[in-house]
C-alpha cells in the first residue's frame, strides 16, 4: 500500500488493470449509446499513479528522463518553522533514499501519471465517438494530493498544499466556457451538489458543498468560500486547515500543538511559516 516501489513494465497498456478498466468503461459506453435517452452514471476508479508505480516502459518511462529528474534542495531549513506535529507524517527511513533512488521513484511516478492519463484519453474518446459528449457531464479528481520530497515528506496525509489540493476538472455539456481554469477555492464537497444542478435534480439545502455551476459558466464569478481540510494522525494529532484563495491556515490540537500561515501569492511552495509573525497576527485571528 504505502511502500514507495515502481516496475518499469516491458508490457502494452492494454495488459495492464488501468487498460481493462479503460477497455470495460469503452463497453459500458457503446451499451449506453444505444439507448440515449435513458440517463446513465459511470463511475471509472483508475489504480495508477497510487504506488507501486507500475506503467509500461515504453513510452511512459521515456518521456521523463532519470537524470532530468527535480531533487527538492534544502530540506531541514525548510524544517525549522514547521510545528512537530506539521510533520507528523514523516517516515524516517525515507531519509536513507538517495539522489538516485529519488529520481527513479519521481521518474516511474510521473510514467505512472502519463499512463493513466491515455487510459483517461481512451475513455473521452470513445464519449466523443459515441456521440455521449454532449450531453455527458464529466467530473475528474483524486482522492488526495502527493508528496514526492517536499517539507522532506512522501506521500499523503498531511495537510501541505501538496497533499490536500487534488486536480479537479469538470465539464459541462453547452457550457459558455471551455479550457479555462478557475481562480477560485472550492471542496470535493461541490461536486455532488454541481452534478444535481447540471441534471435538474433537488439537493437538500443543508448541504456544506455548493453548485459549481455559477463558477463553470463564469470561473472568475464571485465566490468567498474557502476550503477545510482535516487529517488525523496517530491517536492525538488533529490537524486542520483551511485554503482560502491567498492564504492556508493549519492549526494542530486547537494550536495547542503549533500554528502554520502561509501567504500562497508570496510563497506558493509553502516554505515561510508566517503564523507567529507579528505583521500577520490579524490574518491568523
Amino acid at each position: 500500500g504505502g511502500t514507495l516501489s515502481w516496475y518499469a513494465s516491458p508490457k502494452p497498456d492494454e495488459d495492464h488493470t488501468d487498460g481493462k478498466i479503460a477497455a470495460d468503461a469503452e463497453w459500458v459506453l457503446e451499451r449506453c449509446a444505444k439507448q440515449k435517452d435513458r440517463p446513465f452514471f459511470l463511475a471509472v476508479g483508475f489504480f495508477r499513479p497510487h504506488t507501486p508505480y507500475v506503467a509500461p516502459k515504453k513510452p511512459y518511462y521515456d518521456f521523463y528522463p532519470n537524470e532530468k529528474m527535480r531533487i527538492i534542495p534544502n530540506i531541514k531549513e525548510d524544517q525549522v518553522d514547521i510545528p512537530a506535529a506539521g510533520l507528523a507524517s514523516y517516515k524516517p527511513e525515507q531519509d536513507k533514499l538517495t539522489d538516485e533512488l529519488r529520481r527513479s521513484a519521481l521518474q516511474a511516478y510521473y510514467a505512472s501519471i502519463s499512463f493513466m492519463d491515455a487510459q483517461l484519453g481512451h475513455v473521452i474518446g470513445a464519449l466523443d465517438r459515441l456521440g455521449l459528449s454532449e450531453n455527458t457531464i464529466v467530473v475528474f479528481t483524486s482522492d488526495h494530493g502527493y508528496h514526492t520530497g517536499e517539507h522532506g515528506l512522501w506521500q499523503k496525509r498531511s495537510i501541505f498544499e501538496e497533499s490536500a489540493r487534488v486536480p479537479l476538472i469538470m465539464v459541462a455539456p453547452k457550457s459558455k466556457t471551455t479550457n479555462v481554469s478557475s481562480p477560485r477555492t472550492v471542496e470535493m464537497l461541490d461536486i455532488y451538489p454541481t452534478v444535481a444542478d447540471y441534471c435538474g435534480l433537488k439537493y437538500p439545502d443543508y448541504l456544506d458543498g455548493k453548485s459549481l455551476k455559477p463558477l463553470l459558466e463564469d470561473p472568475k464569478a464571485l465566490w468567498n468560500r474557502p476550503a477545510i481540510t482535516q487529517t488525523v494522525l496517530g491517536k492525538n494529532i488533529n490537524g486542520y486547515t483551511i485554503r482560502s484563495e491567498r492564504y492556508r491556515y493549519t492549526e494542530w490540537n486547537q494550536g495547542k500543538e503549533g500554528l502554520q500561515l502561509y501567504d500562497h501569492d508570496a510563497d506558493p511552495k509553502e516554505l515561510k511559516n508566517l503564523a507567529n509573525d507579528p505583521a500577520h497576527r490579524g490574518t491568523v485571528a
